[in-house]
């Protein structure tokens, strides 16, 4: 048997809860598992998606702020 590395850790989200939780329509998120780009889980004929996984997913889209420097001429 094959050993397991990615389990979900934390609360298992259903698509209205993931699409509440980005503020999107339930398209979105049915979309990004159609797209296999979340991770998530099949529960017989119910799909539930890790909030470990929206957290990631949140995380991979951020941009950090660019920080300009201001030179004073002498």
């Amino acid at each position: 048997m094959a050993s397991r590395t990615n389990r979900p850790t934390g609360r298992l989200l259903t698509v209205a809860q993931v699409a509440e939780r980005l503020n999107t329509s339930q398209r979105y998120p049915r979309r990004l598992i159609e797209e296999r780009r979340i991770a998530f889980v099949k529960i017989g004929r119910h799909v539930r998606i890790p909030e470990s996984a929206v957290d990631d997913l949140i995380t991979s889209g951020l941009v950090e702020p660019v920080r300009l420097r201001i030179r004073r001429a002498a």
